[in-house]
């Protein structure tokens, strides 16, 4: 008999774990409480328009490639990706934008630009990058980090000190650049990672390699391509998937979960996997003598950030708009304080503005362009509508002075997504978007177990356990946890 695996969640970790354990044989069934799949990367259609709802960047193809290559498959059977040239704008002021190109060479002659003798270091600061993404994300992601004894390796005990995982990345890009703009630019990558960069390891630099010699990459038709394809590979794989299924309860008697309980049934299971929220199914579908921590516990955990979302219909194309757009017209280091050391509405948020429409005709009826616009908050605050009407006042302001236009006049739709959404559509803990934060005090074997201790054949993947936030993380947690399965349940 084939063991039968419940995966609760459908985003990317559960449906990674999904199709790697159907490969495997076992008999796969996933459960999602939404009515549609990808978890934050859902979309919607509303008046012609087609809204992303959730990640909008494509960073580190080669994790996508590696993903359906393990199936004997290419990202090109399921989405077209185009790499974006340039691959983002950063708008510092009024007529006064850095428009970051695509390619080592063109990235030297643009740090030349602001900081004459600069693309010497910027070369030297990328290749350091590189070896900390090669054992970054090629080693130290794909360990389920169940035991420090996993790191108890001499290369890997040599290699942490080369990852410069004990000084920060602020202190590192400042030793090599001092232009304040080239700074912000740097140091952007990790400000969805849950500290500022004052107090992010210097190894995290491996987004900068991703960000500027891997690319900024687009897949037609949007981000829930992905989504979209890995359905359609778990399907082809045997995985079913039941949406509109809200798990209530894991029954667990005798230390062994034998059945998961839904608001319209139950099921059967011999491996139970949590892919949604961590502490949701901890503390919400599991009994007392059965949850690893204590709400205390999870109450001391830092958090990444969340976010108020706008996704918006303007009814007419738009003059001064890349696909992604950094809005850093304001104090970088006042927002990031706001976010990680004092939670708070944000004074002068900074801001981020997508407009897939610019690439892809097929989001937006003619002549239309379609905005998602993102202010990055702390999470666990208070979120009425008078608070983001406050904010969506704030920010469309600048944004329509920054770029010379009206806009507001002009919008046909909108939609308004932040703390309370993430709560009732994903049960996030803390109304977070983006998951733990993966500070030095939470890499690794001190996250959240990928395994519980306390039902044997209970497993977690996602943006709350190993290796963290962000959608490769995710992807490559739901391998992690599906080969840790395969090794102890077959």
């Amino acid at each position: 008999m084939e063991k039968k695996v419940i995966v609760i969640g459908s985003g990317f970790a559960g449906l990674a774990t999904a199709s790697c354990l159907a490969k495997q044989g076992f008999d796969v069934t996933v459960l999602e409480k939404n009515d549609a799949t990808g978890g934050r990367a859902r979309k919607f259609h509303a008046d012609g328009f087609t809204f992303d709802m959730g990640p909008s960047w494509y960073w580190m193809p080669d994790v996508f490639e590696n993903y359906f290559n393990h199936f004997e498959k290419k990202t090109s059977d399921y989405y077209n990706l185009v790499r974006l040239d340039p691959s983002y704008r950063i708008i510092f002021g009024e007529n006064d934008n850095m428009n970051v190109p695509a390619g080592e060479e063109a990235l030297c002659q643009m740090f030349e630009r602001y900081e004459p003798g600069s693309s010497v270091n910027l070369r030297k600061f990328l290749a350091e990058a590189k070896y900390k993404y090669e054992v970054g994300m090629g080693e130290f992601v794909r360990k389920p980090s169940i035991s420090i004894m996993e790191f108890a390796d001499l290369r890997i005990l040599a290699s942490m000190f080369r990852l410069q995982m004990f000084s920060s990345l602020s202190s590192h890009v400042r030793s090599l650049f001092t232009n304040k703009k080239l700074i912000e630019l740097l140091e952007f990558p990790v400000l969805f990672l849950g500290a500022t960069p004052e107090k992010n390891p210097a190894m995290y630099s491996l987004m900068n390699y991703a960000d500027m010699a891997l690319g900024t990459w687009y897949p037609m038709g949007g981000m829930t391509k992905i989504i979209e394809g890995m359905v359609m590979l778990a399907e082809e794989l045997g995985v079913k998937i039941r949406l509109g299924e809200e798990v209530k309860q894991i029954y667990v008697p005798n230390g062994h979960a034998t059945k998961v309980i839904t608001n319209k049934g139950e099921y059967a299971a011999d491996v139970v996997v949590g892919g949604a929220d961590y502490h949701h199914v901890e503390q919400n579908l599991l009994a007392e003598p059965q949850r690893q921590y204590t709400e205390k516990y999870w109450d001391k955990r830092v958090m990444a950030p969340s976010s108020l979302l706008f996704y918006l219909g303007v009814n007419k194309r738009l003059k001064g708009l890349l696909h992604h757009n950094l809005f850093f017209d304001k104090d970088f280091k006042q927002h990031a304080v706001e976010i990680y050391e004092n939670p708070t509405w944000p004074t002068n948020p900074l801001f981020y503005v997508c407009a897939p429409s610019v690439t892809d005709p097929s989001v937006a009826p003619a002549g239309c362009e379609n905005l998602f616009v993102l202010i990055p908050l702390a999470p666990d605050l208070q979120d009425t509508e008078e608070l983001r009407e406050k904010y969506f006042d704030l920010v469309m302001e600048r944004l329509e002075n920054l770029t010379g236009q009206d806009i507001r006049n002009s919008i046909v739709y909108k939609r308004s997504f932040a703390h309370n959404d993430f709560k009732k559509d994903y049960h996030a803990f803390k109304g977070n978007a983006y998951g733990l934060a993966n500070t030095l005090l939470q890499t690794a074997f001190l996250k959240p177990r990928i395994k519980s201790k306390k039902v044997k054949n209970l497993y977690y993947t996602g943006q709350l356990t190993a290796p963290g936030p962000g959608v490769p993380p995710s992807l490559i947690s739901g391998q992690v946890v599906a080969e840790l399965i395969a090794k102890e349940q077959q």
